[in-house]
């Protein structure tokens, strides 16, 4: 996760990198303008200008990045982060008008070169200059840019790494016309222009896909919702939406919790899934998590019974001091009997907080539904957290008649415990007692 701070100390990295570069760039461009234009090397001249639109470039990275770095504002509550895609479609264009105007230049450059004379050390010098600064260059945007995720500084790198080669064609351009070696420089140039286009047309198009909130990153979608639905109180995932605004990627999720959950309890899913995915997911500015009851596609749920009988086994009068627990699952396809517990736990004497013993152990069966006619406040508080639903069955009732009341919404939810922990205790303790006579 990318907290505020972070992502200024990431954006100001950034804008250092891109304002260094654009200096160096300017500096090299006039650099090779002068050269060329002094030592009559109309090519030079040609890649001076070259030079200069890849500063005209950088520099407006360097503006996007900038203005991504400004703070929320009540006008822009969701900060200027797309400003540095905007900036890098922008670049797109003047990488793409770059490399037209580099195939036209190929294309002029076709047929026999006239000699210039002495050899070009100075021009050849300034070539071979051009291609370490660029290298130097490339490394540098394209580390930041991979480490603060920023496009226009991957997109930029990788144009540098381009330049390379377009200071290596003007050289075997310069060479070539010293030793009168036709159509070199025209076949280079040209070759190198197409796969500048390539990127100037990529770099548009992924572009528009962020200003047009397209889902870029459907890994990323799959790895959010395998993880918030293994959070507790997440009964379902709905959806998952990614939008990218600059470096930074923006969440919603709808998710569906238990229908009975007081509004508290939602809340707090919502903040563990919103905490979770800012911890365990980089480059994430802002989730946003809403939560809508739902219902599991089947019920596991457990009943204290007095006997094991099946389906027409009878409801105890307490959760935590009942023999026998029946889980059941009850699905589309009919109701099926997971298993029966027996409850150990009521012959050890002196042992208290039966209940809690009870739950410890049933947890496995991954119950979320518990049918019973009386429950303790500790049981019942323990219950709830878990996020099992509790209804209120009738004492002797069978077992397949809480069911079909369950199915036909014909049973009480129980919304607070039926006594406190103080009687639970008592009663225990009487219990213990009546067992030992």
């Amino acid at each position: 996760m990318k907290n505020d701070d972070m992502a200024e100390v990431d954006l100001a990295k950034g804008q250092r990198t891109a304002l260094f570069a654009s200096a160096v760039t300017f500096g090299l461009a006039a650099v090779k303008a002068l050269i060329g234009y002094g030592f009559h090397s109309p090519l030079l001249v040609a890649d001076g200008f070259h030079t200069f639109s890849d500063f005209t470039v950088i520099f407006a990275s360097w503006f996007g990045l900038f203005l991504a770095a400004r703070k929320k504002t009540e006008r822009f509550p969701y900060g200027l982060y797309k400003a540095e895609t905007l900036v890098s479609f922008i670049i797109g264009l003047l990488v793409t008008w770059a490399a037209i105007e580099v195939f036209l230049e190929g294309v002029r450059k076709f047929g026999p070169p006239a000699s210039t004379g002495a050899f070009p050390v100075l021009p050849v010098t300034v070539s071979c200059v051009s291609m370490a600064i660029g290298y130097f260059l490339a490394r540098q945007e394209g580390s930041v840019g991979n480490e603060i995720n920023s496009q226009s500084l991957k997109t930029i790198a990788q144009d540098s790494y381009l330049n390379i080669a377009v200071s290596f064609a003007v050289l075997a351009g310069i060479l070539a016309a010293w030793f009168s070696i036709p159509y070199v420089e025209g076949v280079l140039l040209v070759i190198i222009s197409l796969l500048v286009l390539k990127l100037g047309l990529e770099t548009i198009w992924f572009s528009l896909l962020i200003l047009l909130d397209a889902n870029l990153d459907r890994p990323l979608q799959s790895d959010i919702i395998r993880e918030i639905s293994d959070i507790q109180g997440v009964t379902g995932v709905r959806n998952v939406k990614i939008r990218q605004a600059g470096p930074f990627r923006l969440v919603e999720c709808n998710i569906e919790s238990s229908p009975n959950a007081p509004l508290y309890q939602a809340h707090g899913v919502a903040d563990r899934v919103e905490e979770h995915i800012k911890a365990n997911f980089p480059y994430i500015e802002s989730v946003y998590v809403h939560v809508e009851p739902g219902k599991s596609k089947t019920t596991v749920a457990i009943i204290p019974v007095r006997d094991v009988d099946g389906l027409n086994s009878r409801v105890y009068d307490h959760f935590g001091r009942a023999p026998y627990f029946i889980v059941v699952k009850i699905g589309g396809n009919g109701v099926e009997i997971e298993d029966f517990y027996y409850n150990e736990h009521l012959g050890k004497k002196g042992k208290i907080h039966v209940g809690i013993k009870v739950i410890r152990e049933l947890t496995r069966y991954g119950l979320n539904t518990l049918f019973t006619s009386q429950i303790g406040e500790i049981s019942f508080h323990m219950l709830k957290d878990a996020f099992v639903d509790i209804y209120k069955a009738r004492e002797d009732e069978s077992v397949a008649e809480v069911i079909e009341r369950f199915r036909h919404g014909d049973i009480e939810v129980l919304k607070a415990p039926t006594h406190t922990a103080e009687k639970s205790l008592a009663e225990g303790v009487i219990r213990t007692e009546g067992n030992e006579s």
